[in-house]
């Protein structure tokens, strides 16, 4: 999968930016997403994610993380559902806030890095067509998240 990271908060190493890509990479294979499909993940500060979900969202408040999935319609996942892997195909974009991320960590008593790779995975599932609207849809969403977590080594 190609990932782009923007970082325009300057506040993440190189080493960490090629950790939130293996660990999306990672979460791509776990998904078997086709090596075609692409992903743009911008790290933000609270005041742009603030306005980001303003225009957005019609919510006047900060959040942790934002995704703008391009393939929202089901129909669309099923005609995309291509024998040939050559198309790309462009999952979305996700926003996160790195200072809410670094405030979260905090209230929840684990790593910054922890809380990144949770909005992460989070948002990576909801461009996949992952929501929490039910509780049925909550509960498979939460317990994917956990699972690819887990499994890279992310636990709480």
């Amino acid at each position: 999968m190609d990932i782009i990271i923007h970082d325009d908060t300057k506040h993440l190493t190189q080493e960490k930016l090629n950790w939130m890509e293996e660990l999306l990479q990672f979460s791509a294979d776990k998904l078997t997403i086709p090596k075609s499909a692409e992903i743009s993940i911008t790290v933000v500060d609270n005041k742009k994610i603030r306005e980001i979900n303003k225009e957005y969202r019609n919510k006047d408040t900060v959040t942790d993380v934002i995704s703008f999935a391009l393939e929202d319609d089901e129909d669309i996942f099923m005609t995309l559902e291509l024998e040939n892997d050559e198309i790309p195909r462009d999952l979305g974009d996700i926003f996160l806030s790195y200072d809410k991320a670094v405030e979260q960590a905090g209230d929840y008593g684990h790593s910054v890095d922890r809380e990144i790779g949770f909005l992460l995975v989070h948002g990576f599932l909801h461009l996949n067509g992952y929501d929490h609207m039910t509780e049925a849809d909550e509960k498979e969403m939460f317990s994917l998240q956990e699972e690819i977590l887990s499994e890279y080594g992310l636990k709480r």
